[in-house]
Parts: structure tokens; C-alpha cells; sequence
């Protein structure tokens, strides 16, 4: 299962080709996980601040499929993929959501990617998740 949250490309987000800069994908991905989080009913701002947990990115992969442009309407879609221990992964699709005018027609895929985690203190020490939110993300990546 994944979560899917609509944004909308913002011209500052454009290069000057008109297409947007390959590293606001991964500002994507991170929307992705957050709205990820929030849909399990649980917040990032309260792992990091009654967990004493960050998430750190140990890895990240793009592969850009697609160019997305200025006001381009965008469906990131993010899911678990991985939770081994303190690692965690993250699956991500960017698609252009397909115009009124197109009815009928499927998204545009532009890009796909991961994202690595491990799970930390303030101190970068590897913790354990909370229980609470691996259990979420375990039932989330079974329903796949």
C-alpha cells in the first residue's frame, strides 16, 4: 500500500531549461515519507521529539523517467519498502497527474526512487524504531 499526496510544481522549483531541478525530486520524496507518517495516524515532529529518534538519509536513488514542468500538477507516491532493525527504507513514485482534458488518460511516470534510513539518537547512535511506529509500518508494507 502507498500514500499518495498531490502537489503542485512551484516555478522557483524550475531550471532554466523550464524543467525542474533533478534535487527538488528528493524534497519530494521527503513530503512523501512525512505524509507517510501522518496517514498511520503518527508524526515525524513527535518521534523526533518523545523518541529522541532521527531519521538520517544513509542513501538515496533517483531515476528520472520524465521531465515534470512548471505547474504540473504532481502525485508523489510513497511507501515502506524495508524494515530490518534500525534500517528503514522508502519507495517512491512521481507521476504527472494527467490534465482534465485528458479524462480517462493514466499518469505520467517521471520518476522513481529509494531512500535508506537509520534509525538514531541525537547523538547519531543507531536506536530501534518505537514500537508503535514499526508495527504501523510493518502492517502498511503487508498489505502490499
Amino acid at each position: 500500500m502507498s500514500v499518495t499526496t498531490e502537489v503542485r510544481v512551484r516555478y522557483a522549483e524550475t531550471d532554466q531549461m523550464g524543467v525542474v531541478y533533478y534535487a527538488n525530486y528528493l524534497v519530494w520524496f521527503e513530503i512523501g515519507r512525512v505524509e507517510v507518517l501522518r496517514a498511520l495516524g503518527l508524526e515525524y515532529r513527535r518521534l523526533e521529539i518523545e523518541h529522541q529518534c532521527i531519521l538520517p538519509v544513509v542513501e538515496a536513488t533517483c531515476r528520472y523517467r520524465s521531465p515534470a514542468r512548471y505547474d504540473d500538477q504532481i502525485l508523489i507516491e510513497t511507501r515502506p519498502s524495508l524494515l530490518r532493525g534500525p534500517v528503514l527504507k522508502f519507495a517512491y513514485k512521481i507521476l504527472r497527474k494527467a490534465s482534465d482534458s485528458q479524462e480517462g488518460a493514466e499518469p505520467t511516470l517521471l520518476a522513481e526512487g529509494e531512500t535508506v534510513h537509520v534509525v538514531c539518537d541525537g547523538q547519531m547512535n543507531r536506536k530501534p524504531l518505537p514500537e508503535e511506529y514499526a508495527a504501523a509500518l510493518r502492517t502498511m508494507m503487508a498489505e502490499e
